[in-house]
């Protein structure tokens, strides 16, 4: 620990140690007589109310990410950092009424995951192993990124090396073992209030010390016009506008695709929670616009990001404007609410991953028969693997910008939306369409990501999620979102795939409207009256 931080490390450590208990205390938090089940350990019993869930899902979508890598990309790139707010504004309507039809169907059916119902709806177990696998995938480095949020306390604080991440895979292993969803749940309490407490403390309190607003914008419009980068600025231009919009809306579809977002929904106890959510939510995506000014308040302060193995970490600019602004206790509470935002959801993925893995991989291809207590088991141990790789993605992956962490698994779990999303309103698709679409979705996806330089990290591959039109042949300069693109392409070939696929079927005189017979649909009549009684 460096000279001058033991105030902050005192008051950080007592805090993280205190919400890491309620973690352990949350076992013993609205429990039933057992907790031998996925509905139990894995959802929280189905039974969380408007406030629970609001908190619950408020803590698993606005996270260390939030925190960390959002001011981090403002302070890199200026206004092209902001493309998370009309995200997360835009999300709620567009998810609105998805949401409340999978309630409705996993409700009925017991589904866990949203590869159940993709199991269900398209009668294949194959697309559903493969929608199990991405979210799997997609999730580790979005637990990644959790675990870099607290690394970049620590090494504000003077705490290097990976050892704090072995710590911090510790700490919520033992909890989210103990206690599954009802840890996080009870934990999101606390961390959303010192999230508000210290941003509504940032933004009146270190605007005033650096000489006001205009100040703060002044400082970072000189900062970007010394850069060659034409792309940054702290507002948006010709040659960013478009890819701004794409990663928006494409982030945004990409949200409650994600199984963690998903496992927050199906804790719920009704529609009508699910319905107030998606209306309050919104509330946090205020919040995020003031964080994400705190980019901005860095420039403005002169901070200068720490510096690893020769390259500056950007992720450790948000922790020093506080080290910076704040007196020691204070900071010490800012920084243990980042910690504290990281634990949060980083416990929520996890489960939901383990989940995915126990439901669709372990009792459909390894174990047919097994009891609702070997299932509970098998996810608790899963969920301390996921961790590891969620490490691994950490030491393998260059986090410099630790948003690509999220951006990548963006375009991943992106390819699960015909199935998932598109699942939900129609069943025209072909299932081998489907995994057709997936496959070539992700080929697109994952060898444009690859094909992205960032020459001012001296990277070759993986520098961004921005790809040039001008590669696929286009004469402009203009970017585009990799996931939005490798969406197209995936819904491009699974409906060509599905036409060939039914028009080889009429040709035979077969019916091109195969149905799984034991998915419940819009006519089944238990989801009608469950929709009736949920609405009153």
């Amino acid at each position: 620990m460096a000279h001058g931080h033991t105030t902050e490390m005192v008051v950080f450590v007592v805090l993280f140690l205190l919400v890491s208990g309620l973690g352990f205390v949350a076992a013993r938090w609205r429990r039933p007589d057992s907790m031998h089940s996925l509905d139990e350990w894995g959802l929280g019993g189905r039974s969380f109310g408007s406030w629970i869930t609001w908190f619950l899902v408020g803590g698993d979508l606005y996270t260390a990410y939030t925190f960390v890598a959002v001011p981090a990309l403002v302070f890199g790139a200026g206004a092209a950092g902001f493309y998370a707010v009309p995200y997360t504004i835009v999300v709620y309507p567009l998810v609105f009424l998805v949401l409340i039809r999978l309630w409705s169907v996993s409700h009925v059916h017991g589904f866990v995951t949203p590869a159940d119902f993709v199991r269900a709806r398209f009668g294949s177990p194959t697309l559903a192993l493969v929608i199990a696998i991405t979210g799997i995938v997609a999730t580790m480095p979005y637990i990644a990124l959790q675990l870099v949020g607290i690394q970049a306390v620590l090494k504000t604080m003077g705490v290097n090396g990976h050892w704090p991440l072995i710590i911090a895979f510790l700490v919520l292993a033992a909890y989210t073992y103990q206690s599954g969803l009802r840890a996080p749940a009870l934990i999101a309490f606390v961390k959303d209030l010192l999230i508000y407490l210290v941003i509504i403390v940032a933004v009146l309190y270190i605007p005033s010390k650096l000489g006001g607003w205009g100040h703060v914008f002044d400082a970072a419009q000189a900062k970007f016009a010394k850069t060659p980068v034409p792309s940054d600025g702290i507002l948006l231009n010709g040659g960013n506008q478009l890819n701004y919009a794409m990663l928006a809306l494409g982030s945004a579809l990409a949200l409650f695709l994600y199984p963690h977002s998903v496992t927050g929904v199906l804790a719920s106890k009704n529609r009508n929670v699910i319905k107030r959510n998606m209306a309050a939510l919104p509330a946090y995506s205020f919040v995020l616009g003031l964080i994400a000014l705190l980019g901005f308040m860095a420039i403005a302060a002169g901070v200068k990001p720490v510096v690893t193995d020769g390259s500056p970490d950007t992720n450790t600019v948000v922790p020093l404007l506080f080290d910076h602004m704040f007196p020691d206790w204070f900071a010490g509470v800012a920084y243990a609410a980042v910690g504290i935002g990281a634990l949060v959801p980083a416990a929520i993925m996890s489960i939901a991953a383990a989940n995915l893995f126990t439901r669709n991989i372990y009792k459909e291809y390894l174990h047919k028969g097994a009891s609702e207590k070997q299932e509970a088991l098998v996810s608790k141990l899963v969920s301390l693997v996921v961790k590891v790789g969620a490490v691994l993605c950490i030491l393998v992956l260059d986090p410099q910008f630790s948003i690509d962490l999220q951006l990548i698994g963006g375009v991943i779990i992106l390819q699960t939306l015909p199935s998932v999303a598109l699942g939900l309103v129609t069943r025209w698709f072909h299932r081998a369409a489907l995994i057709a679409g997936w496959a070539a979705g992700m080929i697109a996806g994952l060898w444009m990501l690859y094909d992205i330089p960032n020459p001012a990290k001296h990277k070759e591959h993986f520098g961004g999620s921005a790809f040039k039109l001008s590669d696929l042949g286009f004469d402009t300069e203009k970017t585009v979102y990799v996931g939005m693109l490798a969406l197209a392409v995936n819904l491009v070939v699974a409906v060509a795939a599905t036409l060939v696929f039914r028009a080889a079927r009429l040709k035979d005189g077969e019916d091109a409207t195969r149905e799984a017979d034991y998915l419940a649909d819009e006519g089944d009549p238990k989801v009608k009256d469950l929709e009736l009684s949920s609405s009153t």
